[in-house]
């Protein structure tokens, strides 16, 4: 081997090995690429309307709880309403059949009159009790209030009472209610507007 061929050899191992040296320089100098990091702006918003349709949601599924709450209440309240309707007549015809008694009867009856009148006398108490156990109680107006059409409901007019007009001068049958509700309004006779000039004397019944 000649020295020039080995001069060669000697160049191109030296080539060699600045290469390999520079090669990882080079890599080191490349920018890397970057990396995009998160949009917080967008996750806060996701966030709140997260939160917003939670809340929503609990306040819907209360507001349901307390309606069928209410409903649930209302059912036990009321379930005995068309029963006790029904057995209004039955009250107001025993009512009726004591009414009927002046007392120089009752005086003068037998005693098997007499017990037949106190057992007519207790299954009315004892209706009404049971009305009262029920939530159903007696409305009842006063001679003289003022006619209530919420309550009340006026059958006739009573000329020269000398009460003013709409108010309640006669008590047919007694009005019931069970809780807050109407089950049958109270059947009154009402004083007649005797001067007719604004209402044609008919009794206001929308007062």
């Amino acid at each position: 081997m000649t020295d020039e061929t080995k001069k060669q050899e000697t160049e191109a191992a030296e080539a060699m090995a600045e290469t390999l040296a520079n090669e990882p320089a080079a890599q080191g100098e490349a920018a890397p690429e970057a990396v995009a990091g998160p949009d917080i702006a967008a996750i806060e918003a996701e966030n709140a309307d997260l939160r917003d349709r939670l809340l929503r949601a609990a306040a819907e599924m209360e507001n349901t709880r307390k309606r069928a709450e209410r409903e649930k209440q209302d059912a036990a309240r009321y379930a005995n309403a068309g029963f006790g309707r029904d057995m209004l007549e039955v009250s107001d015809n025993l009512r009726r059949a004591l009414a009927t008694l002046k007392q120089e009867e009752r005086d003068a009856a037998g005693d098997s009159l007499k017990a037949m009148i106190e057992g007519v006398e207790m299954t009315e108490r004892l209706l009404t009790a049971a009305f009262e156990r029920n939530g159903i109680r007696e409305i009842t107006p006063e001679p003289g209030e003022r006619f209530d059409p919420n309550h009340h409901e006026a059958m006739f007019e009573v000329p020269g009472t000398g009460q003013p007009a709409g108010t309640v001068v006669h008590v047919l049958e007694a009005g019931y209610r069970i809780g807050d509700r109407l089950l049958r309004a109270a059947r009154v006779g009402v004083a007649k507007d005797e001067g007719g000039a604004q209402n044609g004397g008919k009794v206001d019944t929308t007062a």
